[in-house]
């Protein structure tokens, strides 16, 4: 599951409608939005992004934490090192080859740290 598909499925169980329902009012079919919330599809395009923020009336710091999940929520990521450290390329390979094995936890500490660091 992504982030934008964890918060997709929790505002859509709040306003208590189903998955077919919502698929039905946005003009998708039900199996997209279900691959959406389970990570089994690319990040939605930004005009989807708008349609979801617009069917949950979602407005301010609301829509621009969905349009932020939606960029971070690519399950297919490609990480290019060429040009870039040993230690980079390393890491990004460790990575790939650990990232399901991690705890809860040690994912946690590292997003902390990743992102402390952001510009």
């Amino acid at each position: 599951m992504t982030p934008f598909g964890l918060k997709l499925r929790e505002l859509r169980r709040r306003k208590g409608v189903t998955l077919t329902r919502m698929a039905t009012e946005l003009h998708v079919s039900a199996a997209y939005l279900s691959a959406l919330e389970h990570g089994r599809r690319g990040r939605p395009n930004p005009g989807f992004v708008m349609q979801i923020l617009g069917y949950f009336d979602l407005i301010w710091d609301d829509a621009e934490e969905m349009k932020a999940l939606a960029r971070m929520s690519n399950p297919h990521v490609r990480i290019d090192t060429a040009g870039l450290s040993p230690q980079a390329t390393e890491l990004a390979n460790l990575l790939q080859r650990r990232i399901g094995t991690l705890s809860a936890e040690t994912l946690q500490k590292m997003l902390a740290l990743l992102t402390a660091e952001e510009p």
